[in-house]
């Protein structure tokens, strides 16, 4: 087993940024989801109800840019260089119904570079100053554990082999519906990490760790999917696969499952075409 895809978020909800290799700390992969932007109430918004967010590209130094701390870009509009707000505001955030997080905002010249890319107004641009005051849910966590704007856990998992057998439903599905079948890519899941070569599909959810590289990661829980899976990253529009086929076969608990939650308990480097090696 190998991995054959990396990933991070700079800014929560916005493009995929693709690595060659990444830097694992405690809090997840270096660099991934330690900005997202808000509402004037502090609220996440996210791409699940603005797809939008998916044009805007954020870089940092962990997508290879050394010395800059953000770069936003957009289409129409000049790209935009944001330093770390050591000194800015601080203000309370909400992601979902979690408890609220202490963030520090970037200031009004990024607030204002997302209102004219994206045609709002009211969005703000806010930071993880400190992802160690952020705390997990302790039922599949340990008391020091910790992440920064990541939705559950530092780091996701996904299989090729997984997202095989999905892409298989669907298809069999829409034939027996007579519809054309959608293409289900692992774009659609947002994972961290993608790897190869599991010999069965799913096999991740019975495990109890992984070892990439020289670094060990536990498997907290399943991933449970919402609605975000169905809009298209390219197009977002939004249709009812993968959520339709999920629930027919990946269900349970009320929720659909897809991927793993991993939480490191070492750090390091990972690149691509490391070994994987499952702990079960």
């Amino acid at each position: 087993m190998r991995v054959v895809s990396l990933a991070v978020h700079p800014v929560k909800s916005t493009a995929i940024r693709p690595v060659e290799k990444a830097s694992v700390t405690r809090a997840g992969l270096a660099g991934d989801r330690e900005w997202m932007v808000v509402n004037d109430f502090g609220e996440l918004i996210s791409a699940r109800e603005f797809p939008p967010l998916f044009s805007v590209v954020a870089d940092n130094a962990a997508t290879g840019l050394a010395q800059v701390a953000l770069r936003l870009s957009a289409p129409g509009i000049e790209p935009l260089t944001v330093d770390l707000p050591h000194d800015g505001e601080e203000c309370s955030v909400r992601m979902f119904t979690r408890p609220p997080m202490t963030a520090r905002a970037a200031g009004t010249q990024a607030d204002a570079w997302l209102d004219s890319a994206l045609g709002t107004q009211g969005f703000h641009l806010v930071w993880c100053s400190n992802p160690t005051a952020r705390h997990l849910n302790p039922e599949f966590s340990r008391p020091d554990d910790h992440a920064a704007f990541q939705d559950g856990y530092p780091v996701t998992l996904l299989s090729t082999a997984s997202v095989a057998r999905l892409q298989d439903w669907v298809t069999e599905h829409a034939v027996e519906r007579g519809e054309d079948a959608a293409t289900i890519g692992s774009d659609r899941f947002r994972s961290n990490i993608l790897i190869d070569g599991v010999p069965e599909a799913f096999a991740e959810d019975g495990w109890s760790g992984v070892r990439i590289a020289d670094v060990d990661f536990r498997v907290a829980k399943r991933v449970d999917r919402c609605v975000m899976t169905t809009i298209d990253p390219q197009t977002y529009r939004t249709a009812k696969e993968p959520i339709r086929t999920l629930a027919q076969h990946r269900r349970s608990d009320g929720k659909t499952w897809m991927a793993v939650a991993l939480i490191p308990d070492s750090e390091g480097e990972i690149s691509l075409g490391d070994e994987v090696i499952p702990h079960t």
